[in-house]
């Protein structure tokens, strides 16, 4: 027998809070860091040590010798999800008003709903505003493998050098060469339109146009281009809004693996622990409003891991 909780989980609200994709914005958080599931709130993951597997051993042996024997150890690091929620409260005389509108064929508008839709988008963009913020921190990549560009060295210069400065990038990582260029608007705009990339795209010496984010990622070999167009209001509450890009003027160049996990078997720059799935439901309270309000909550539970910093490269500033 299950134990009664206030909280009800709702499959209807779940399947809006799964579903719900806000078309006006493209989030690229889940590409840019894949969600691993892990069993439990609390989880490890192994970190094993580069130098092991690139260390060569004295591998002759003698006529009656020893065999040389080496040992392959792994460091087990211990973790936990976070929870991420929000409420929004409908009063009942809300819901009772919008259903008897339904019930007459004079309006679709579903108040939970469309909370619960709210609630789902403003979910999704914290997660977003989390995964750019730790892509675009230079201090989660090796120091030797971080470039900060300025003036004529931008890309928004027509004189700068992007390839060069792309592929010499994606040539200092470690092991595992980059795979997936993750970039806001701004610096995506000026990477498709430069001059040096229509020109080896094109195979002419033509120089206008725009290049597409398939023909960019074949000429540095990459499996995929993000641009992340995301907006966030970043004034405080009950301030004039102040609306910026998610996703500034950088380019990460990661190797992304979806196949990466807590086992540390499929080295990758960073990944995201998720326990259990999105969530959501609702609980009603008699005591807000004369006749109660029912309070809607979507939720996650996360954790972004970076566990292979070596096989990144951050270009700052590159717009």
């Amino acid at each position: 027998m299950s134990t009664p909780t206030p909280f009800v989980v709702d499959p209807v609200l779940t399947a809006i809070a799964v579903n719900y994709r806000n078309p006006d914005i493209f989030f690229i958080a889940d590409q840019v860091m894949p969600r691993v599931p892990v069993m439990g709130m609390d989880f490890k993951w192994t970190f094993y040590p580069p130098e092991q597997m690139f260390t060569v051993p004295d591998t002759e042996v003698g006529r009656k010798g020893l065999v040389q024997q080496v040992e392959f150890t792994g460091e087990e690091r211990t973790s936990s999800v976070k929870d991420y929620g929000l409420d929004d409260v409908v009063p009942q005389r809300d819901i009772d008003a919008a259903r008897a509108l339904r019930a007459a064929g004079n309006s679709a508008f579903d108040p939970e709903a469309r909370a619960v839709e709210g609630l789902t988008h403003l979910i999704q963009l914290d997660r977003e505003k989390r995964v750019a913020a730790m892509v675009q921190d230079a201090a989660n990549y090796d120091a030797d493998k971080r470039v900060v560009l300025s003036g004529a060295g931008q890309f928004t210069d027509p004189t700068s050098d992007p390839i060069g400065v792309i592929s010499a990038a994606l040539d200092a990582t470690f092991i595992m060469r980059p795979n997936v260029a993750a970039m806001g608007r701004k610096a995506w705009t000026a990477l498709s339109t430069h001059p040096d990339i229509l020109k080896a795209i094109n195979r002419t010496s033509g120089d206008k146009g725009r290049a597409s984010r398939e023909a960019v990622a074949e000429l540095f070999e990459l499996s995929e281009i993000l641009v992340g167009d995301s907006y966030i209001n970043s004034a405080r509450k009950g301030q004039t809004a102040a609306f910026e890009k998610v996703w500034g003027g950088n380019i990460a160049l990661i190797h992304r693996n979806t196949q990466a996990g807590p086992d540390g078997t499929a080295p990758a720059w960073g990944w995201t622990a998720q326990f259990d799935g999105r969530v959501s439901g609702r609980f009603f309270d008699p005591k807000v409003g004369l006749k109660g309000a029912t309070t809607l909550r979507v939720g996650e539970q996360l954790r972004e891991v970076i566990a292979a910093p070596a096989t990144g490269y951050l270009i700052e500033d590159a717009a």
